[in-house]
């Protein structure tokens, strides 16, 4: 009887722990449109140029683009900020190879100069990292990486640029890396403001986190219906199936 008691009671601790871990996994916040990305169940990339070198820029041409690869595409997002031409403005590797160099200025006009910005990238050991641009210098590690600003969380402090209750607010995208390594996607459903769209990550546990755009943002997610077909953008995230 006792031995039936114990096995019972193991029973409920693996469930309760099943449970525990399954909510885990899941992040609500009805004010954004959220994506988790486990890097050791899904393949994600950088994708800028097609095999013409020419801008991939929509997500229908991305469809396109990842089923030439013979892969589907499951979830994309616009990835950072872009010159006129659609190329990146500032850092993008893409399969190890640099694009597009650092950007290092300091001072600048927009967004992306309001320092410090900072690069989300993947290394070759299939990790993902969010790091301030002062302090990245060695590339030689990284296979994917896109470089956007302003940082919204610095080592687990909401920049400091950023006003509560500003009324400067746009829709926003941005990632961010979860305590246990899994990449965090949110893009704002309304107006948002730096400070308030920065606290979420902090909330979520990510020590760093990277704005990537503003007003232009979209993404293309099947999964929950959401399928913005109607942006033109540089650099873009994909997870591929």
């Amino acid at each position: 009887m006792i031995s039936r008691v114990l096995q019972h009671l193991f029973l409920l601790v693996l469930l309760s722990s099943s449970c525990h871990n399954t909510q885990d996994l899941i992040i609500k916040d009805d004010r954004f449109h959220i994506k988790v990305i486990d890097l050791t169940k899904q393949k994600l990339q950088l994708y800028w140029l097609d095999q013409d070198n020419k801008p991939i820029e929509t997500f229908e041409q991305l469809n396109i683009h990842v089923k030439q690869q013979d892969k589907r595409l499951v979830y994309a997002m616009n990835a950072g900020m872009y010159l006129k031409d659609h190329s990146p403005q500032g850092l993008y590797i893409e399969n190890g190879t640099i694009h597009k160099q650092l950007d290092t200025v300091t001072v600048g006009y927009g967004n992306f100069y309001l320092q410090p910005n900072g690069v989300f990238y993947l290394t070759q050991d299939g990790k993902a990292q969010v790091t301030a641009t002062p302090q990245l210098s060695n590339f030689s590690y990284i296979t994917y990486a896109t470089q956007s600003g302003p940082m919204l969380v610095i080592n687990d402090t909401i920049h400091p640029a950023f006003n509560k209750g500003s009324k400067n607010v746009h829709i926003r995208n941005a990632v961010g890396i979860l305590p246990d390594g899994r990449i965090l996607l949110a893009i704002s459903k309304e107006k948002i403001n730096f400070y308030d769209f920065a606290t979420f990550f902090k909330n979520q546990g990510c020590k760093n986190a990277l704005y990537l755009d503003g007003f232009v943002s979209r993404i293309y997610d099947p999964t929950i219906n959401v399928e913005q077909m109607d942006g033109h953008f540089g650099v873009m995230i994909g997870v591929s199936d």
